[in-house]
């Protein structure tokens, strides 16, 4: 079970923290939901194995994301804007687009974000995304038609040339 759970971690996880990190926009945060969803998998291993553990760790990290924002409504959080650090490993444009593309997310509503994330990164289907977030598909649709608007009239991305939404 252990070396089982092991090759899964090693072949995804790190797709399922850059998920995470899509759907926050926060890799601290990215990193502890990334964690929790692999401990509470490793827990139910023997049960998941089976079926599609890549959908059942993303299914925990987008409930354990819900659960943390709606918790986070009743706390107080300090304003001060902590400066990002440079990852020195990146390349000057690839960290640019990086900024770029999280700054264009960070505009959109939390369902947004996950519809878009889930969509684009994560390669599901509207009908895959509706199970995922317990929606309707037309709710799937049409706030993807809405994120997809507000990603098209992002300055950045019409300065650029760029086109949202399209593979």
């Amino acid at each position: 079970m252990d070396a089982d759970f092991t090759d899964f971690v090693t072949a995804q996880g790190a797709r399922l923290l850059r998920l995470a990190e899509l759907m926050t926009g926060d890799p601290h945060r990215a990193a502890d939901l990334t964690q929790t969803a692999l401990e509470r998998a490793y827990l139910r291993w023997h049960r998941i194995e089976s079926d599609d553990p890549l959908a059942y760790v993303r299914r925990i990290i987008v409930n354990s994301y819900r659960d943390w924002w709606r918790l986070r409504r009743n706390r107080e959080w300090s304003t001060d804007v902590v400066p990002e650090r440079p990852d020195p490993w990146d390349v000057a444009e690839r960290q640019a687009q990086q900024d770029l593309v999280r700054g264009a997310l960070r505009t959109l509503t939390r369902r947004e974000r996950q519809v878009v994330v889930l969509r684009f990164y994560a390669d599901l289907s509207e009908a895959a995304i509706a199970a995922e977030l317990r929606i309707a598909p037309g709710t799937v649709k049409s706030c993807l038609s809405r994120a997809l608007g507000r990603l098209r009239a992002y300055p950045e991305f019409a300065t650029r040339g760029e086109s949202v939404g399209h593979k």
